[in-house]
């Protein structure tokens, strides 16, 4: 095999072994288990706010964009100092509640600034500094540092939102700056109403059809996230649809509660860019 055609093959199964589409599996952080119940402290996301209230624009197609380019002129200083803030912030001081939404801002506003500094490429996964041969994106590397611990992408994700919280939402939650994906919040997200807020996530992606469609011909098709979680969703298919009926509009979930199997997956990793200058 000619080099050109051995690297591609590489990469090809990088891809396919070393992303999210290798469905790593939640397994619990002890260290993050720590908590302090019925406390007040809270977390300033007014920086994050005002990021995507200047960036953050909704495409005709309904999904979240952000015109990266632009950003990297303007606004890329100041979600570095957010992120900064975060990365310093006691998290053992936080309820439970609390925790949760500062995970799930800082994984988003960290991918943010990644893409960013990264800027231009056409998708996330082209950032392939995660550790190992097969890697590929950026899930991987030891981004951030949080009450002295080195944390990756994929720890925040996969070692502490989704094994401590058990809550299927959380994939609502967390953004991988992709077509594919739940929408990136337009607002941070707050304890006050978080309950409210993962349930209308849940439903602006389910509703979507990059979350899940019910072809012409019967067949249903969903996000590749249900595949590499179903474990979050009661497993196999019949947890899926379940999940995917209880946020699917009447039509919608009644097409669902009729079907006993899935058919077919996709998922679009092009990057989710704003391209027509910023938004009004």
């Amino acid at each position: 095999m000619s080099t050109p055609s051995r690297r591609a093959a590489i990469i090809g199964a990088a891809a396919l072994l070393a992303s999210p589409a290798a469905a790593l599996r939640a397994e619990g952080w002890t260290r993050w288990r720590r908590h302090t119940a019925g406390s007040r402290a809270s977390v300033d996301h007014g920086a994050w706010d005002a990021f995507l209230a200047h960036h953050l624009h909704r495409g005709a197609d309904g999904v979240n964009r952000l015109p990266y380019g632009a950003a990297k002129e303007a606004g890329a200083a100041a979600l570095a100092d957010y992120v900064r803030m975060l990365e310093h912030t006691d998290v053992d001081a936080l309820d439970r509640p609390e925790q949760f939404c500062f995970w799930g801002n800082l994984y988003n506003a960290r991918t943010v600034l990644l893409m960013i500094e990264r800027w231009p490429v056409s998708s996330i996964r082209e950032i392939a500094i995660s550790p190992g041969l097969f890697s590929v994106g950026p899930w991987g590397r030891k981004l951030m540092r949080v009450n002295g611990e080195a944390l990756s992408l994929d720890d925040v994700e996969h070692r502490i939102l989704r094994p401590l919280w058990r809550d299927p939402r959380v994939h609502y939650v967390v953004n991988c700056a992709s077509i594919g994906c739940p929408n990136l919040k337009p607002t941070a997200w707050r304890t006050a109403t978080l309950e409210a807020d993962l349930d209308a996530a849940a439903r602006d992606f389910v509703n979507h059809p990059r979350g899940v469609a019910v072809q012409p011909d019967g067949r249903t098709v969903v996000s590749s996230i249900y595949r590499w979680f179903r474990e979050d969703f009661g497993d196999g298919d019949a947890g899926v649809l379940a999940h995917l009926a209880y946020y699917a509009e009447p039509r919608l979930a009644a097409a669902l509660r009729s079907r006993n199997r899935i058919d077919d997956h996709r998922y679009d990793w092009s990057a989710n860019v704003w391209t027509r200058g910023p938004p009004a």
